[in-house]
């Protein structure tokens, strides 16, 4: 898929990646000699397909249907008893079916079209690496910068747009999180040994849930290599520390961990990968998850096929498990976009583990996972004018909030760099930009942090609430003509208070802790 049709990058273009620990006499960083933890479980048969079996969570039911499961020769590789989802290997091509009819199921199907081993075909564009030119430039200017935790900026902060639309330097100047609150990155996986997330990294809340199962050996949550950058981005937007290294986060003074979801094949986000995440996260007293992709191998899935139908199962109740236990869910809206309370959508990157086809879907019954769920809360993305980047996706009462993603095309910033992307933390001491919703929710996690250290007692459902009631709506935009070809690239519905584009508004660091 191109970079408008996903939240996340593969490893796919691997760009080289600067180290700027020399440049500006950062601290030195061991990612290099990090070992690169490989998944828990991997099917030895290649025509195997993995299946998320879905059934009432009475012990003596589940004990029933694992015996089922077994006399359809599958085998059991993690089982989430508390919420019935059992995650399952199989080559027998009448699994699913059999086992649907099994009494106690209530939804069973195959996670992928394509066999355990298959590679993906997808990427969202390449990172754009920080040169030693732009880097030197940026740092040139700092002192001209009045923010920091102390009023001193970060080195590169002078080019962190974001920030400032947001008032997130001020804020910090006010609060800058607690240690208490801990924001889970479910994704690429993230390099701990940065020097910006280092100090603010919690291993043991971090595991590597590929295969449906956690690991949470000694760096297991690390990105298996360079080219898996995303989640290290999006750690720090999040929480880079205020140490006089290189960036800052929105909330640089929580905690941040990494639970690894992508597939090391295919750089997929497989839906029993992201149950164990959820389930994970919740259990070892995460606040909030940061969520910057879609589940495959579907954009949207349809309930009306029983496969999609048992993936969205499966993951609602991960998901309503960790919001019950009081962690708030923060998703990315997606880069196509499409608008998610129209009556059809057109969806042509479905399948993307096998040769996808276009179809036509209504996104209220064929629901974007895990971002249109319930309870979790849906971002928009937008650039520096604050207006909606031209690749969100959106949709009136179904976006929650925005905050800014970045918009290199059309929304250029007065920054050394000029770059309307994203600036943030790479792996292996790097730093770069990137754009897309994946970059809008991490500031909304950043900013649902900063509420919930200065609320800790609030519930997800409150903090929800809080994140709308703190932020600043534009309004609808009089034209949203951002090529100048007199045709609208999207229609914004909704008043001031609450629409389609920015949902109740932009969100508002400063608002959150003043």
């Amino acid at each position: 898929m191109t970079h408008l049709r996903s939240r996340r990058r593969l490893g796919l273009a691997v760009p080289l990646v600067l180290s700027l620990t020399a440049t500006l006499g950062f601290l030195p960083t061991a990612s290099s000699a990090a070992p690169q933890a490989e998944p828990t479980a991997q099917a030895a048969d290649a025509s195997s397909l993995a299946y998320v079996v879905n059934t009432r969570t009475d012990h003596r039911t589940i004990e029933s249907v694992k015996k089922a499961i077994r006399a359809a020769d599958g085998t059991v590789v993690a089982a989430y008893d508390r919420i019935g989802v059992i995650v399952v290997h199989s080559a027998n091509p009448e699994f699913a079916r059999t086992i649907r009819a099994v009494r106690g199921v209530q939804s069973a199907g195959a996670t992928r079209t394509a066999p355990l081993t298959a590679a993906g075909t997808t990427d969202e564009g390449p990172v754009e690496p920080l040169t030693k030119q732009q880097a030197a430039k940026i740092a040139g200017t700092a002192k001209t910068t009045t923010s920091g935790a102390e009023g001193t900026p970060e080195p590169l902060e002078a080019d962190q747009w974001d920030l400032r639309a947001i008032g997130a330097d001020k804020a910090a100047l006010i609060n800058p999180g607690s240690r208490k609150v801990t924001v889970a990155v479910i994704d690429t996986g993230v390099d701990d040994t940065h020097p910006d997330l280092a100090p603010n990294f919690s291993a043991s809340q971090s595991a590597n849930c590929v295969g449906g199962k956690a690991d949470t050996s000694e760096g297991a949550w690390r990105p298996y290599t360079s080219g898996d950058y995303h989640g290290t981005h999006v750690a720090g937007e999040i929480a880079a520390a205020r140490n006089g290294v290189g960036v800052a986060g929105v909330a640089p003074g929580v905690k941040v961990a990494g639970i690894k979801v992508s597939d090391p094949a295919s750089g997929l986000f497989y839906p029993e990968n992201v149950v164990c995440a959820f389930v994970f996260a919740a259990d070892h007293g995460v606040e909030i998850t940061n969520n910057s992709y879609y589940v495959d191998p579907w954009m949207y899935n349809c309930k009306a096929d029983p496969d999609q139908r048992a993936i969205v199962d499966a993951v609602n109740r991960a998901q309503l498990y960790a919001q019950h236990k009081g962690t708030l869910h923060v998703a990315s809206a997606g880069n196509s976009n499409h608008d998610l309370a129209s009556d059809a959508i057109e969806d042509t990157s479905s399948p993307n583990d096998t040769t996808p086809g276009p179809r036509t879907v209504d996104p209220s019954v064929c629901l974007d996972i895990p971002t249109q769920l319930p309870g979790v809360v849906t971002v928009s993305a937008t650039g520096v004018q604050n207006l909606k980047s031209y690749y969100s996706s959106y949709g009136h009462r179904v976006v929650d909030v925005a905050a800014p993603g970045g918009d290199g095309r059309y929304q250029v910033p007065d920054t050394p760099s000029k770059n309307g992307r994203i600036l943030s933390t790479l792996p292996e001491g790097g730093y770069g930009y990137l754009q897309g919703t994946s970059m809008a929710s991490p500031h909304t996690a950043g900013v649902a942090a900063l509420l919930k250290s200065r609320y800790p007692k609030a519930t997800p459902a409150q903090l929800r609430a809080l994140l709308k009631a703190q932020a600043d709506n534009p309004g609808c935009p009089a034209s949203y003509d951002q090529d100048g070809n007199g045709t609208q690239d999207a229609l914004c519905e909704g008043g001031k208070r609450l629409n389609g584009f920015y949902g109740a508004g932009i969100v508002d660091a400063l608002d959150a802790v003043d």
